[in-house]
């Protein structure tokens, strides 16, 4: 007769809590702006005292530290996924990348704003929090290398010209597509200055 092994069900109810907890502090954050994520705030949507929510974060950073680790995980997913399955001509690659990078930011501005801006004063993110962003970069390096983009200044390059954009949509017209209607000249702009074959987006498009 096998033997399950017993659950530790405290252990389930406390990570169910941080998790109600992590959810709340989203919520108001793409309510009211990260800068009102605060231990009362949350308690209150929750339903818990403020002093209760100690036992599971033990200061506003660490609910701001386990969100950040949470969205990167889940950028670090997706993008696996959609790196599966990108086009074969190296330019339509790049510009998938970057479609796909935007469409995870648009969808979440709050969420964007602590990934990828210092929004919040004070915050910095502890090494278990950080390591996904890391493996998001890693990952970004090995395709790009494989498109034919090997020097590391380009990576930086292509980050930056996709930063930028991004910035702009969500700083002047957040909910439309300003910006985002440049991305196939921009990545054409980028193709050509590090050499990608192929020919040019805009004119497929």
């Amino acid at each position: 007769m096998s033997v399950l092994p017993n659950r530790d069900r405290q252990a389930e109810r406390r990570e169910a809590t941080r998790r109600e907890i992590v959810d709340a502090a989203w919520e108001i954050a793409r309510r009211d702006g990260l800068g009102a994520v605060t231990l009362r705030e949350v308690a209150a949507m929750i339903g818990m005292r403020s002093p209760s929510l100690y036992s599971h974060f033990d200061s506003k950073n660490a609910i701001y530290d386990a969100m950040f680790g949470q969205a990167w995980t889940l950028y670090l997913a997706e993008m696996r996924e959609h790196h599966a399955r990108l086009p074969e001509m190296p330019r339509e690659a790049v510009l998938a990348i970057a479609e796909h990078f935007f469409a995870f930011s648009l969808a979440d501005a709050a969420r964007y704003q602590l990934l990828n801006q210092h929004a919040v004063p004070g915050f910095t993110p502890s090494e278990a929090a950080y390591a996904p962003s890391v493996e998001v970069i890693g990952l970004l390096h090995d395709t790009l290398r494989g498109l034919g983009v090997t020097d590391t200044a380009d990576v930086d390059l292509f980050l930056a010209l996709c930063g930028g954009l991004l910035d702009r949509q969500l700083a002047n017209e957040p909910g439309g597509d300003r910006w985002l209607r440049q991305l196939p000249r921009v990545i054409d702009m980028f193709a050509d200055e590090v050499g990608l074959p192929g020919p040019s987006l805009r004119s497929s498009r």
